[in-house]
């Protein structure tokens, strides 16, 4: 997988994080750099670290799967595409509601950041299925999403809610023209 994909990657994975920095940042009463810095910290750390786990979850379980590499990847990105458009629709209809008290708490943030890296880790499967560099594209992921979640905090505050309602679509969609790619190459 080249550069450049590994860029539209981290780019779909960090829209999930980028929604939730800018939701929590509307909340956050002041916004100071050092809140947009420790969004940002929690979850590029684990965009970066769930590939790396996801990678070595199928080395471990099983390379049998190598036959059908392309399709694997090219189903899970799908999966994760589209699952990204639908949960997006889904919150357009209802309205989250956080407790201001506890927006920047280890445990939220902690939360939030699995929560919304979970994608990365079934990236990171079908990692195992292309030739890429499993470090480097993780760092690449994580460093997109600390800088997509630190700026999603500061603009929370500043543009409210119009941005976030269709990332996560645009997200979704170009993860599911990657599987295509991957896909098409194939054959």
């Amino acid at each position: 997988m080249g550069f450049l994909e590994i860029i539209f990657i981290a780019i779909s994975l960090a829209l999930d994080a980028f929604v939730v920095s800018i939701s929590n940042g509307i909340l956050i009463d002041k916004i100071k750099i050092k809140y947009a810095f420790k969004f940002g910290m929690f979850f590029g750390f684990f965009q970066f670290i769930m590939p790396i786990i996801g990678y070595y979850l199928v080395n471990l379980f099983g390379k049998s799967l190598l036959k059908f590499d392309y399709l694997i990847a090219f189903f899970l990105l799908n999966i994760i595409g589209i699952k990204m458009i639908v949960e997006s629709l889904k919150n357009q209809e209802k309205e989250n509601i956080y407790d201001k008290k506890h927006i920047l708490s280890f445990k939220n943030l902690t939360v939030l950041g699995i929560a919304t890296s979970i994608d990365s880790l079934a990236v990171g499967v079908s990692f195992s299925f292309v030739e890429t560099k499993l470090l480097i594209s993780s760092l690449i992921i994580g460093i997109v999403a600390f800088i997509f979640s630190f700026i999603g905090v500061i603009l929370g505050k500043k543009i409210g809610n119009r941005l976030s309602k269709n990332s996560e679509i645009i997200g979704g969609v170009i993860l599911i023209v990657i599987a295509l790619k991957i896909l098409i190459q194939h054959f």
